[in-house]
């Protein structure tokens, strides 16, 4: 059965280069399949995203990308948690994953690694809705040869806190101010803020497994395509980005990494088994 969550459409007349876009998600079982469409609005500032990244300075990001009509295509950001293992977002979950590493344009041929993945583990209590719980581990086919251009990143300790008005990075693939794909790695300093901020927009939101991240004020934000990507604070990856829509209000939510840290070990192990 699919369920629709909402949908808005265009006039046929409006051009794509004036409009926000916005999501229309169609539910069918656990997968998700997301569609663009536009409206105008014409009063909302245009987001900031951020500017481009110093070619292969993030080694660790990993693009994940899945066949769609005749080519693979970006869809979701990652990391490289283990010589053998990418972290992302549960809600990244999809068939026929490839995962690229060493990558800073993605349209252009690179000294990348490229790998299938042979088994992905999203978080048994992931919830779709509320987007609880979305982190998931990927066991790649095979171990990357770590160099200069890629490299693992740090995790946190379970009791470590990111504390409000900390300023961290996000890097990504992910979509523009105008909503047009990145070929190029972009990243952006984001504030974490007060949960009651993220509290206040939404009550699916829990504080000690996610994070309030993006001021208002400033405008900065992720964008769609960079979820599942890595939050990272004094070089060590303290969240995933969690929504993955292209415009919306702020601030945003993250899923926090140090509470999962039991269950990252545990699944790690798990995944290591033949």
């Amino acid at each position: 059965m699919l369920k629709f969550r909402y949908i808005r459409r265009p006039p046929p007349s409006l051009s794509l280069s004036t409009l926000e876009t916005c999501s229309v998600v169609i539910q069918q079982s656990h997968l998700y399949v997301e569609f663009l469409v536009c409206t105008m609005n014409q009063n909302r500032g245009k987001i900031v995203w951020g500017t481009e990244s110093k070619p292969h300075s993030r080694p660790y990001m990993a693009s994940l990308m899945f066949y769609y009509g005749n080519s693979y295509r970006h869809y979701c950001g990652g990391f490289l948690v283990a010589k053998d293992i990418v972290m992302t977002a549960a809600h990244c979950n999809e068939s026929n994953i490839k995962v690229i590493l060493g990558a800073h344009n993605i349209k252009k041929r690179e000294n990348t690694q490229v790998f299938s993945v042979v088994k992905a583990k999203p978080h048994e209590n992931y919830d779709s809705h509320s987007l609880f719980n979305d982190i998931m581990l990927l066991k790649l086919e095979r171990k990357a040869q770590l160099n200069g251009v890629v490299k693992t990143i740090a995790l946190p300790r379970s009791q470590d806190w990111v504390k409000p008005g900390q300023v961290c990075t996000v890097a990504g693939w992910g979509r523009l101010a105008n909503c047009t794909l990145s070929n190029t790695l972009q990243e952006v300093n984001l504030e974490v803020q007060k949960g009651q901020k993220c509290q206040g927009m939404s009550e699916d939101y829990n504080d000690s497994i996610q994070l309030c991240v993006g001021n208002p004020s400033e405008g900065k934000a992720t964008g769609k395509g960079d979820s599942g990507g890595p939050f990272v604070c004094d070089g060590v990856a303290q969240g995933i980005v969690s929504r993955r829509l292209c415009t919306g209000t702020l601030p945003r939510v993250f899923t926090r990494i140090s509470t999962f840290i039991p269950w990252i070990q545990k699944t790690m192990k798990l995944l290591q088994q033949p």
